[in-house]
């Protein structure tokens, strides 16, 4: 029982990481470096390199737990679904266990110390606290437990300080997405990039990108040149923060957004202020694509793009903390290169919207039309 085992799992996790070499993958790296028990960490690859869950399972009695920093909105939800619908796989997996710290970092430490104190085997988590919560997690990995986080970085050294971190290539996203809005701008104007949670690792990743984009254009001005604008990914408080842009600045020609479900509440601010509505690049969201089928007629400057949501990377973290925890190798990517999946511009990418399913759905996600439409129902 891997429970029962938890202290010895402790002192070979000490020894292992005495000699353990590893990083996390730099942006656009291609290599990687073995870490313990088996891992690789820091490859980059794409979505089609995941793996079947069924190899990493094992045979004993397994706990395992999603702790979420925050999970407040459709995209959290929709995650927390697809990592609750892989567990299912492993008949071995006999307890899910689920967390949500409300974006209280206080709470985010507590939540893991009490997994753990739950014997919880392994732990998938979004850090929204960033490096605040690295002692935690590191306290976590010395008691044996196989910690995980996704999205949201906690800093530290993956393979040492906990099993890998798997995400996006976060600032290419961002980088990404800027260049195409730059360019449907005409490569001149104000641009506006809009975060989540204050502080959070993830937004601030993506606004590193978006700034080396704007670089290259000394026509764009990024109007919040301090740092990613708040809306706690939320779309009526993205309505409320883009009112405020709005009002603040004379126009806004173009917008990177890090959560194409929030967006949904800034394109209405526009409409409601009676302004042309801009440029406009996030994740995918269907609520997002149907708005663009539904304005885009009358506001010749409203083009849209997305990259994928990439709900399915959590799959990804649930399988490197069982294949850590019983010792097969992973060799899945822990990066993954994401491109432009819906491009208003271009026929072949055409924004998907689909009436079937609710607003909040995320087409991208991994979930079947099935699955969503019982998860918002």
């Amino acid at each position: 029982m891997q429970v029962s085992k938890k202290g010895v799992l402790a002192l070979a996790a000490t020894a292992a990481l005495a000699t353990a070499c590893s990083s996390g993958a730099p942006s656009g790296s291609k290599g990687a470096k073995d870490a313990v028990e088996g891992q690789e960490v820091g490859m980059v690859g794409t979505q089609d390199q995941i793996q079947d869950i069924g190899q990493f399972c094992g045979d004993d009695d397994i706990t395992v737990a999603l702790a979420d920093g925050f999970g407040g909105n459709s995209w959290r939800k929709i995650t927390r679904a697809v990592f609750e619908a892989e567990a299912a796989k492993c008949d071995n997996i006999t307890k899910v266990l689920y967390t949500d710290a409300q974006g209280d970092t206080q709470k985010a430490i507590a939540d893991i110390n009490s997994l753990v104190a739950q014997d919880a085997d392994v732990i998938v988590t979004f850090v929204d606290g960033g490096e605040a919560l690295l002692p935690t997690i590191k306290k976590a990995t010395a008691a044996g437990v196989k910690v995980v986080p996704y999205v949201g970085s906690p800093g530290g050294e993956p393979g040492e300080d906990y099993v890998d971190f798997v995400s996006e290539d976060i600032a290419t996203y961002g980088e990404n997405l800027a260049a195409w809005t730059i360019e449907k701008m005409g490569g001149k104007g104000n641009l506006v990039m809009l975060g989540g949670l204050p502080g959070n690792s993830y937004s601030q990743g993506v606004y590193d990108g978006v700034v080396r984009a704007v670089e290259d254009h000394p026509d764009v001005t990024l109007l919040n040149s301090d740092g990613p604008v708040s809306t706690d990914w939320e779309p009526g408080k993205t309505q409320q923060v883009v009112a405020g842009l709005l009002t603040k600045y004379d126009s806004i020609d173009g917008i990177v957004a890090d959560y194409g479900g929030g967006s949904v509440g800034g394109i209405r601010a526009f409409l409601a202020a009676n302004q042309p509505l801009p440029v406009w690049s996030a994740n995918d969201s269907n609520e997002f694509a149907c708005l663009w089928y539904e304005h885009a007629k009358a506001q010749p400057t409203f083009q849209v793009a997305t990259e994928s949501s990439r709900n399915w990377v959590v799959k990804v973290a649930l399988h490197k903390g069982l294949a850590a925890l019983n010792g097969i190798r992973n060799e899945e990517p822990s990066t993954y290169d994401l491109e432009i999946i819906e491009d208003s511009t271009d026929p072949a990418k055409a924004p998907k919207c689909e009436d079937s399913l609710p607003p909040d759905a995320i087409l991208s996600s991994g979930l079947t039309v099935e699955e969503l439409q019982a998860l918002f129902d």
